[in-house]
């Protein structure tokens, strides 16, 4: 390539946290340029921030449909080249079609739609097309995540036994939603955010670095979910026993009102012959344990790291990164395999790995399946003594 990619932008505007991160994350590596958005559903908004964000005001437009349709028209050498979805769940699914119809590749938050139809018929569409769709699982593109798949996948720890992931958060531990938060207002509103609240946003998280690390995928859970805040309409709690394909077992469990909690994302995985721990707060550290040895410390940016861990790492050892560089991975990968595809060359195993369609439909299943198991009455036995 002799040039940047161009991106296009939906959702992300004034005062919308998670855009400002995508567009840092995009510009990291230099090879991604903002040419256009539609910034917000309101059109005012819109033209607001794209003004902020030095657009040209032919490029700033009040709707998505607005902007795929006029970018679809563009010559070659103009046009946008994938579009970034940053809204609500519930606008992922129609721009995300309008998108891949038009000839765009996408990048798009997770959960990847706001049910799982939506989720079978948007990877059918990529499948279709055979454009490019990347899920931002943020969590994945840390150096030493990829160094943990690596070794789980090479067979260090031998048979993979228990796997334990656990995502606490404090920030809904009162009624934020009724408050002026936005970030709350929608991600605990059933028509926004979905049949699920923490687990949809948090749980699926987990769910998802539980399977990539592992290299298994889930085959049965058994699911209680909370309300512990009272007038929330969704779950804010939940715990899930999961049985995986290889006959491991394993416990997950999120929250967003562990009073005092930060981000506190933390994966333990056990084998026959020893096991791993990362946490997210510490993200440059991997703790690999072994039946019969000390327990090693691999840090991120070390000669004897995997190829996947060296290729996701920007800086010398001891410089720590964290989590707008593992973000800034995934658009650097998936820029660098559509790249390759208007190249017409092939890119590497490292390029190619990061979450696609495929996992976004799992994400959805998982949440489909934790709320149908936390309304079935035959979960629980009581506890009797008699």
């Amino acid at each position: 390539m002799n040039r940047k990619l161009r991106m296009g932008m939906i959702g992300g505007g004034k005062n919308a946290f998670i855009g400002a991160v995508h567009r840092i994350a995009a510009n990291m590596d230099g090879l991604i340029e903002l040419v256009c958005g539609a910034l917000s559903s309101n059109p005012a908004t819109a033209k607001e921030s794209g003004l902020a964000l030095f657009l040209p005001e032919d490029r700033i437009y009040g709707s998505y449909k607005e902007m795929i349709e006029k970018e679809s028209q563009l010559p070659d050498d103009k046009r946008m080249d994938f579009v970034a979805i940053v809204t609500p769940n519930h606008v992922h699914f129609e721009p995300a079609m309008l998108a891949l119809e038009k000839g765009f590749h996408v990048v798009i938050d997770k959960p990847m739609t706001f049910s799982l139809d939506e989720a079978k018929q948007l990877q059918k569409k990529v499948k279709e097309t055979g454009l490019l769709l990347c899920l931002t699982h943020t969590y994945s593109g840390y150096p030493m995540v990829k160094q943990a798949r690596q070794m789980v996948k090479e067979g260090a720890f031998g048979k993979i036994r228990k796997i334990y992931v656990e995502y606490p958060q404090g920030w809904l531990s009162r009624l934020s939603e009724k408050d002026g938060s936005k970030q709350a207002e929608w991600r605990t509103d059933p028509s926004r955010s979905g049949k699920s609240g923490c687990m949809g946003d948090i749980g699926t998280h987990a769910a998802h670095l539980a399977e990539y690390i592992s290299c298994l995928q889930i085959k049965q859970l058994c699911a209680d979910l909370t309300i512990f805040v009272e007038g929330r309409a969704l779950d804010d709690d939940g715990n899930v026993l999961l049985r995986f394909d290889n006959g491991a077992t394993g416990v997950l469990f999120a929250s967003q009102v562990a009073a005092g909690e930060e981000n506190a994302l933390k994966i333990r995985i056990y084998g026959e012959n020893g096991g791993l721990e990362w946490s997210q707060m510490e993200p440059n550290t991997l703790l690999v344990k072994w039946l019969d040895q000390p327990t090693q410390v691999y840090r991120a940016g070390m000669g004897y790291l995997s190829s996947y861990a060296k290729h996701n790492t920007r800086t010398p050892g001891g410089h720590p990164e964290g989590y707008l560089e593992a973000f800034a991975n995934l658009y650097r990968n998936f820029a660098l395999a559509v790249a390759a595809r208007l190249d017409g060359t092939v890119p590497s195993p490292e390029v190619l790995d990061f979450p696609s369609a495929a996992d976004g439909v799992r994400g959805m299943a998982f949440v489909e399946n934790v709320v149908k198991s936390n309304e079935s009455p035959e979960k629980w036995t009581f506890f009797r003594i008699d």
